[in-house]
């Protein structure tokens, strides 16, 4: 089993979130057991601002084991007609490009996508196997 992995899980995680922090590592255990986490370069972009720098970024991020996984044109494609929808159904926030190609890179690259955010993915990604660490 592949599993993509959502920003959100990963900043639980690396911020020590009190909320969701020992549940979302506790999914990202889990996931490691039955397969392998992937994540996509905006992930990995958005993942590496909790970090002082680069490389200690990349360090944590190999030392949990998550494999970097980029987007191909067609998923970028994909993420571009969902937010095309999202905003003909009066979508209003324009920064959510980057959520967009996090579902579209889990959809073609994935069996599941390891997500606080259903809702939204949920909408806009139809037959994408959701896991929310924090709905235990």
């Amino acid at each position: 089993m592949i599993t993509a992995v959502d920003t959100s899980v990963l900043l639980d995680v690396f911020t020590a979130d009190p909320r969701f922090g020992a549940t979302s590592a506790s999914a990202l255990r889990d996931c490691l057991q039955v397969g392998s986490i992937v994540m996509c370069e905006v992930v990995v972009a958005e993942t590496a601002t909790a970090f002082g720098d680069s490389r200690s970024a990349r360090k944590a991020l190999e030392d949990l084991g998550i494999d970097y996984s980029p987007l191909t044109v067609d998923a970028a494609l994909a993420a571009a007609d969902a937010w095309r929808a999202y905003r003909a159904k009066g979508g209003r926030r324009g920064r959510v490009a980057a959520d967009f190609l996090i579902g579209a890179h889990a959809r073609s690259s994935a069996d599941q996508l390891l997500t606080r955010d259903r809702g939204f993915y949920r909408a806009y990604f139809r037959g994408l196997k959701l896991s929310d660490p924090s709905a235990g």
